[in-house]
């Protein structure tokens, strides 16, 4: 562990599992306290004792949260701000789902894009005042590539992967006077939970490869 991030908490939406947990691992061993905030409060409880075992002198918390929820992801902010000098916040809650464009049932489109931008949209402006308070602040929200590349059967979800990245640009507009920054990250292959469907399945796994100058799927510790 260090000590860089001494005194600061995060919160890390979807933090029970997949890249959410990497991103808490590496804050936590960069010495910020960590919140995990997601629906599954059991992955969540199994999650932090995973990373309490790791890091021992960690401070790590967990809250159930439906990032949908104001009032849920209000309260994640609050234990994070109760955490520390709540000054990062990580969203990464999101899914997707698969079927051609003219049969995606109305509420398979709100439940992606509800999580993937509504929720983002909450988990950010939840978060602002506390950061402002702070002085200042970091936000990552967790993209993908499908934000700027088409995927075939995947459309609430890339819609809402770009509409993502345009709300950290606005955020990162707004709230930059005020010392919050704003970033998206587009992460391409990684096998988690998410992706398990997709990596059970030869033909795509090869198609990314092909086009990957590594020439491997990513990890969540990249």
């Amino acid at each position: 562990m260090t000590d860089e991030l001494a005194g600061q908490s995060a919160l890390v939406t979807g933090g029970g599992s997949g890249i959410g947990l990497a991103c808490a691992e590496a804050l936590l061993a960069d010495g910020a306290s960590v919140v995990l905030a997601g629906r599954n409060v059991d992955r969540l409880s199994e999650a932090a004792a995973g990373l309490r075992s790791v890091h021992p002198d960690g401070s790590v918390e967990v809250i159930g949260c439906d990032v949908t929820d104001e009032q849920q992801i209000e309260a994640a902010c609050a234990l994070a701000g109760e955490s520390g000098t709540f000054s990062i916040v990580v969203a990464n809650a999101g899914f997707g789902s698969a079927s051609p464009f003219h049969l995606q049932s109305l509420e398979e489109w709100n439940s992606v894009v509800g999580t993937n931008l509504t929720g983002a949209f909450l988990t950010m402006k939840c978060a602002v005042p506390h950061l402002v308070a702070n002085g200042g602040g970091s936000i990552v929200a967790i993209s993908s590539i499908a934000a700027i590349e088409t995927h075939r059967f995947m459309t609430p979800y890339t819609v809402s992967k770009a509409g993502l990245e345009m709300l950290v640009k606005q955020v990162a507009d707004e709230l930059g006077p005020s010392g919050v920054r704003a970033n998206a990250v587009r992460p391409g292959l990684v096998p988690t939970d998410a992706t398990e469907g997709m990596m059970g399945i030869p033909a795509i796994v090869d198609d990314y490869l092909a086009q990957m100058p590594l020439g491997r799927a990513g990890t969540t510790d990249d």
